[in-house]
């Protein structure tokens, strides 16, 4: 799996530093000893897991929007990034219905922005953009989706990712492999992890109602989605990010997803949550005729495990189990940041 060591004395820019996966990320190389700047907006929840690390201080971290190329390429000048995780985006499906336009600026001129700051600067030596497995044209078969599958996502935040994608794909022809830099997408699936409080997404939704005593509400409890404990793909982002900075032939698009037999419905995650929080809780099935969402997406990882040796570490039962076990620690009062760094180190051997 590689070691962390790498990053020790790394100059890394992280982006969205202060979203989810951000602030896990962030949070793992500061463990790992890399020099880490950050450059993202303010946490968009109140109660977020930037906040709660209490990490801002010991960083550089930058706030400002990824459609400020002023500010972007001044962040770049003055970092030198020497490795780049892109993970600033409108991440949500069903906000990227009201807020469509937005949802393309942030998404696709955000990666450009990013993208000619580090073409201009030119320090950057490995640089992997965080795309989604949402990227694909889904015709909702079982087959899992391979790299060299036809992008066209269907809402406005997975097209916006496909383009996204496209974008890297032309720099890199473009510029990149001129300039020595190595450049790589990560189609990862969705995440779950203690710390996320974002609305819309069915973990959250759990921990929010066991919290309180209440069923668990379902809206598409049957879609399949390759679910996956948030350390899974930051390890490959990790992984894939130093193995391209020692072989640049390494580049490309890689999918980052569970073992197939892990691909579960939303319905059957809620199922292991509940009964994993114990004391009672319960799901309901209770629709609400919101916009399109995919209801079956699956992945075929196969690329990254043979290029990088990249594989899972924890199942979704695995996944689910921290993620209660960390939520029921901190709303018993442990810090955030003890709870985290206690299963970031369980995970990486550290």
């Amino acid at each position: 799996m590689g070691s962390l060591d790498f990053y020790r004395g790394k100059r890394v820019l992280v982006t969205g530093h202060t979203g989810f996966k951000g602030s896990y990320l962030t949070r793992i190389l500061m463990l790992a000893g890399a020099e880490v700047t950050g450059y993202s907006l303010a946490p968009s929840e109140d109660r977020a897991l930037f906040s709660m690390l209490g990490i801002e201080g010991e960083i550089k971290s930058v706030t400002a929007d990824v459609r400020d190329y002023g500010r972007l390429l001044e962040t770049v000048r003055e970092s030198r990034p020497e490795i780049v995780f892109h993970l600033a985006a409108q991440p949500l499906v069903r906000e990227s219905y009201r807020i469509p336009r937005d949802t393309f600026e942030i998404n696709i001129m955000g990666t450009v922005n990013l993208l000619e700051a580090l073409r201009t600067e030119g320090s950057a030596v490995s640089v992997v953009n965080v795309t989604t497995d949402k990227v694909y044209q889904n015709m909702e078969t079982e087959r899992p989706y391979r790299e060299d599958d036809p992008l066209d996502g269907f809402d406005p935040y997975s097209n916006s990712k496909s383009c996204s994608d496209l974008v890297t794909h032309s720099y890199r022809n473009a510029f990149f492999r001129e300039l020595g830099t190595a450049v790589s997408t990560a189609r990862a699936g969705n995440v779950i992890g203690g710390g996320d409080f974002a609305k819309d997404r069915i973990v959250p939704d759990c921990v929010r109602a066991c919290a309180k005593g209440e069923p668990v509400a379902l809206r598409n409890p049957d879609s399949i989605r390759p679910f996956q404990h948030v350390l899974e793909p930051l390890a490959a982002y990790l992984l894939l990010a130093e193995k391209q900075y020692l072989d640049p032939s390494l580049e490309g698009a890689y999918n980052v997803g569970p073992e197939p037999s892990d691909a579960v419905t939303a319905g059957a995650l809620a199922g292991m949550f509940v009964r994993e929080w114990g004391g009672g809780a319960s799901c309901v099935y209770a629709p609400d005729k919101g916009p399109h969402e995919a209801s079956l997406l699956m992945l075929d990882s196969s690329k990254i495990k043979e290029k990088t040796g990249w594989k899972p570490v924890w199942t979704i039962r695995d996944a689910v189990a921290k993620t209660v076990d960390w939520s029921k620690r901190v709303l018993s009062g442990e810090s955030a940041r003890t709870a985290t760094d206690r299963q970031i180190k369980e995970y990486f051997h550290v």
